[in-house]
């Protein structure tokens, strides 16, 4: 990418180097512009355009960030890590400030490139899924004792179960788009598991679970892996860290992770939760967690994994009824065939449930 003025004025506002030398547009993110910035020193940075049309609050959301990394930089020092590969760094602006307005209202930032390292898309094979586990637990260890409370709700009831049953409740009753005579039968999959959707809120309301910082994205390629090791040392992508529940964190992993078949699969035989791959996950983040999370929520690890599968079909087919306005579709009742695969992951896990629970009481006792 040519070095325009505008990203001259941009590197410029931060605490860099002085001749940059290359800019180049790097990863696989779909939400923010993300570039690799290369100065003579041989040194590399990330510059991001944040997307605004995502983040509407984005001074909070860095707020949220600046705190969380200034916080695992300590716990990482403490433990004698290296602070510039363990998690992200920002680099300031020299007014002081984790990011720059420019000129169109536009908000940017700059971490330090992690070198000889890689994020993959998609799972290679159990070690990687392990590597994951064990990252994201461990991101839940150093920040057990991080005042939650303290952070932005950067985007509001996220994993409120409650709040999107009603939405979708809404959504059913309004039927904007005349679709709803089609999906009785997945419209009273979700009516029937009315009070399911209540477990999770009902049990945060009630202080069984405690309120942590999460991450809320917890798919493999938010994790850096060592090009040397294999081993998983940096959890990326922190635009979604806000005050949630540990066991929503495990939850989506699992939903994402140890399904046999797509997010979009067509044919549901193809479908369910693979119990050795949920295994490897659970030896992994609680190994991560290394006795950061409450017995109850260790007991708990599994109905996220059901809730968060649940909560997932259920704002596909919320979406499918609004008129597929929210995710982006790339064909014909693309949303009805997402909610289908996690109803059919939903149920395959409430007949495994037993199953599961035993697997995280043998490595809860290690």
């Amino acid at each position: 990418m040519e070095i325009n003025r505008e990203i001259k004025n941009i590197t410029s506002a931060f605490v860099l180097e002085d001749n940059l030398t290359e800019c180049v547009p790097y990863g696989s993110g779909h939400i923010n512009d993300t570039y690799r910035l290369t100065y003579d020193t041989g040194k590399h940075y990330i510059l991001q355009k944040m997307n605004k049309s995502i983040f509407t609050k984005p001074v909070e959301l860095m707020e949220n960030v600046s705190g969380v990394t200034a916080w695992l930089k300590k716990k990482i020092q403490e433990n004698g890590g290296d602070v510039e590969r363990e998690t992200l760094n920002l680099v300031m602006t020299k007014d002081g400030l984790p990011y720059y307005v420019d000129e169109d209202g536009e908000y940017w930032r700059v971490y330090l490139f992690i070198e000889d390292a890689t994020c993959y898309d998609m799972v290679k094979d159990e070690e990687d899924f392990y590597q994951s586990a064990v990252a994201f637990g461990h991101f839940q260890r150093l920040l057990a004792d991080y005042p939650a409370e303290t952070l932005h709700e950067t985007i509001v009831n996220f994993h409120n179960t409650v709040d999107r049953l009603d939405k979708f409740k809404t959504a059913v009753e309004k039927d904007v788009c005349h679709r709803a005579a089609d999906v009785e039968k997945e419209i009273q999959f979700v009516l029937d598991r009315t009070e399911l959707a209540h477990v999770l809120c009902d049990m945060q309301d009630q202080g069984k679970l405690p309120l942590r910082v999460t991450h809320n994205d917890t798919k493999l390629n938010n994790i850096m892996i060592d090009n040397a090791t294999g081993k998983a040392i940096c959890v990326i992508d922190l635009d979604t860290v806000m005050p949630g529940l540990s066991v929503n964190d495990f939850g989506d992993s699992i939903r994402f992770g140890a399904s046999t078949g797509a997010e979009d699969e067509k044919d549901l035989t193809k479908v369910s939760c693979d119990l050795h791959l949920y295994e490897v996950y659970v030896k992994g983040f609680i190994e991560g967690c290394g006795g950061a999370l409450t017995e109850t929520e260790l007991d708990m690890l599994p109905m996220g994994a059901i809730l968060m599968t649940f909560e997932c079909g259920m704002r596909f087919l919320t979406d499918y009824l609004e008129g597929d306005h929210y995710f982006k579709i790339h064909r014909e009742g693309h949303n009805l065939d997402r909610c289908r695969t996690q109803f059919k992951l939903v149920k395959d896990m409430e007949e495994k449930l037993s199953r599961m629970k035993e697997i995280v009481n043998k490595y809860k006792q290690v």
